[in-house]
């Protein structure tokens, strides 16, 4: 929304005023259009979780996206995931520029935990070539998964560490995230 209002003209602080009205506005709509749409995880999501979550003490499940917490737990919910799940999380209202995301997620994990997780201990799964250069950006590791607008092609073009189609092997996901 930034972008688009000081693409228009508008100034950085008459923006960020501005922001709690979008949020509250953004929220509003994005509750309606939930509930009037069928979600659900994508194929290999519910039993990955389980497989991270189990993953050992020094394993933390965290959630990473361009989307403000509230609305990231709303879609959540609605695919049948509970929010709560993740330990740690970096959101779109935590910093504008999605590449610095995986640095705020670490330091919350070290925060709460006491391990500084550096380089590949750290791995992104996402969907999208911002997904994979925010990991770059980082030095962690990436796994792209072909579920959303991009093509395994695409996403192999940005160079993460894997690709899949999608989640359902989960041995094969996991393997790829323990290595």
């Amino acid at each position: 929304m930034g972008e688009l209002l000081r693409a228009e003209g508008w100034e950085q602080a008459a923006v960020e005023a501005r922001f709690p009205a979008m949020w509250t506005a953004y929220l509003g709509n994005l509750r309606r259009v939930v509930e009037r749409t069928e979600v659900r995880a994508l194929p290999g999501i519910p039993a990955l979780l389980d497989r991270v979550e189990g993953g050992g003490p020094h394993v933390v499940l965290g959630l990473l996206t361009g989307n403000v917490a509230q609305g990231a737990a709303i879609k959540l919910r609605a695919a049948g995931i509970d929010p709560a799940r993740f330990t740690v999380g970096a959101y779109g209202s935590d910093h504008a520029d999605r590449p610095e995301l995986p640095a705020v997620a670490v330091r919350r994990a070290r925060e709460l935990i006491g391990i500084d997780y550096r380089g590949k201990e750290v791995v992104i799964i996402g969907d999208t070539p911002f997904d994979v250069s925010c990991g770059h950006h980082l030095g962690v590791r990436t796994l792209a998964v072909a579920t959303g607008m991009h093509s395994a092609d695409d996403l192999r073009a940005c160079d993460p560490d894997h690709v899949f189609a999608d989640l359902s092997d989960t041995d094969a996901v996991w393997k790829a995230i323990a290595e």
